[in-house]
């Protein structure tokens, strides 16, 4: 008896399905970061967000940085099938470009969390459970949360267009011409993402102060890498 999960189409919607799961939990609790936790630490005095630090923060933590883990994964290896299935034309194809664009700022949304956000955190959260066990605040801490906030901004910057471009690989098509070489495209959508990735490193909130803000960049983001697709293919 032939069993469709047992095939190699079975085994990508295996993936799929960890990778929309894992991304639901991780996507889900970046926005509840950003949305939700940052406006109530705001409006909470210093031991309370202390409070919150010890005990709320690591466990959500927990499911973020391991929803990005499982999420980038999973994405790696439906991309080594589909790739070897595709071969030199992968980035010939509308799915190709789509879902390099979509697969790059999620690597870097990966690479955020572990490298720099958790950390930090980290480092806020030693503090917290410093102060509240009596000892002194870690110098550390107030430079730790802007790094961290700043990554995490980012990273809902880069979703907006994430969620689109993971879409539109399956979902929307691209008049590519015959004689098309993907090396401008690739390359113009590569510069446009590792500029703003620079910034999440070393430079400033600046838009990204806001929650407004951030979504208006994320739109932004979108509607331009869209546009700088279609024109240059």
């Amino acid at each position: 008896m032939d069993i469709a999960l047992f095939t190699e189409e079975g085994l990508i919607m295996i993936l799929r399905w960890i990778h929309f799961f894992a991304g639901v939990a991780w996507i889900g609790h970046l926005y509840y970061f950003n949305f939700v936790q940052g406006a109530f630490f705001a409006e909470i005095d210093a031991p309370t967000k202390n409070q919150a630090f010890s005990k709320l923060v690591p466990k959500a933590l927990f499911w973020f940085r391991y929803g990005a883990l499982f999420t980038f994964l999973s994405g790696v290896g439906m991309l080594a099938i589909v790739g070897k299935d595709l071969g030199g034309e992968f980035f010939r194809t509308p799915y190709g470009i789509y879902i390099y664009t979509g697969a790059l700022l999620g690597t870097l949304m990966f690479l955020n969390v572990w490298l720099i956000i958790w950390p930090n955190q980290q480092i806020m959260i030693a503090n917290a459970n410093t102060v509240i066990g009596g000892g002194a605040a870690n110098p550390a801490a107030a430079a730790a949360g802007p790094k961290a906030l700043l990554a995490s901004r980012t990273n809902v910057m880069f979703s907006l267009p994430l969620l689109f471009f993971m879409g539109a690989c399956r979902h929307l098509g691209l008049n590519i011409p015959e004689d098309f070489s993907p090396a401008a495209v690739i390359g113009a959508v590569t510069l446009v993402i590792l500029a703003l990735e620079v910034n999440a490193i070393k430079g400033k909130l600046g838009p990204l102060t806001t929650v407004k803000g951030v979504i208006h960049c994320g739109v932004g983001l979108l509607v331009f890498l869209y546009a700088l697709i279609e024109v240059v293919v």
